[in-house]
């Protein structure tokens, strides 16, 4: 097989790799996401895979996308997504005119889970949960080296559960965009963390800001990075009770705060129904590669 190219759609970058047959990166690139432009999305991943053709001198023979949410097996038709401008689209249909080659597309905490179950983070183990913590909530699961899919293409979306155990302040929750309120996504993704800062008083500032001011003992910072852990733990808690996983791999750009990997799996434990807890809380490998190298590898 020759050149397969990953994209990965995120909420706020939408990047593009080229793989050569021995699974080597040729080429990567990043555009920002489009926000809110179905036709403009189309047009920006369009234009990132005819770039990966001219820069690579030979034409691409297949096209693999993750992205948030899912095409339903019953309609065809994208559901689920936190990029709400995709939802009710054909997606892939509508791709494939534009770049005139097969395509495949699956969520992409499955990308980013199957990336890391294979050779990242979570290499070896047998049951593997990849969560994206970002501009949404995602998971995926993994078992034995392949993503499982579920009946309803839903398995792994944990980020529109209720938030577990919820406190006196916790109900009923923010609203979410999918209609409901107090979603483990309006607590979790970056955008919930922020939400959650000014809620408790705070000024506005993004999540890197937040992480920051905590780092250098900013008391009102380091209060939302405790509630965002305790948040975690019992999230992550109610996910071990139910699929009890080897591996939980955290993405997404607040999967790079160092403290959560010391601190959630100790807030975990009183909630997991099991005298011990093993499940290991690991951060990626691949970094902001996994998710695309997955798409990648959506053909074999």
């Amino acid at each position: 097989m020759s050149i397969r190219l990953g994209i990965d759609l995120g909420g706020t970058k939408i990047e593009i790799v080229a793989l050569d047959p021995g699974g080597r990166e040729r080429l990567r690139a990043r555009v920002d996401t489009p926000r809110g432009d179905y036709d403009a999305t189309l047009a920006a991943i369009a234009g990132l895979v005819d770039r990966a053709d001219a820069e690579l001198g030979e034409r691409a023979a297949t096209v693999g996308i993750g992205m948030p949410g899912i095409e339903s097996p019953a309609t065809g038709l994208v559901k689920n997504a936190n990029s709400t401008w995709l939802i009710g689209r054909r997606l892939s249909a509508d791709l494939e005119r534009l770049v005139r080659r097969p395509l495949r597309l699956a969520n992409d905490a499955n990308c980013f889970a199957t990336s890391e179950a294979a050779d990242g983070a979570a290499a070896g183990a047998r049951v593997v949960f990849g969560v994206i913590l970002g501009t949404g909530v995602g998971g995926g699961i993994v078992v034995d080296g392949r993503p499982l899919i579920g009946a309803n293409a839903i398995a792994g979306e944990w980020g529109h559960n209720n938030l577990p155990w919820p406190e006196d302040d916790e109900r009923p929750g923010p609203a979410c965009y999918c209609g409901r309120n107090g979603c483990i996504e309006s607590f979790l993704s970056g955008p919930g963390l922020a939400a959650g800062f000014r809620r408790a008083g705070g000024d506005a500032r993004t999540p890197e800001e937040i992480v920051v001011a905590a780092g250098r003992g900013d008391a009102a910072a380091a209060a939302a990075l405790d509630r965002y852990e305790h948040r975690l733990g019992r999230a992550l808690a109610s996910v071990i009770n139910v699929l009890d996983p080897d591996v939980i791999v955290l993405g997404g750009g607040l999967s790079n705060i160092d403290r959560l990997y010391r601190n959630v799996p100790a807030l975990w434990t009183p909630w997991v129904f099991s005298d011990r807890v093993v499940t290991k809380l690991v951060k990626n490998r691949h970094g902001d590669s996994s998710g695309v190298r997955g798409a990648a590898a959506l053909w074999p």
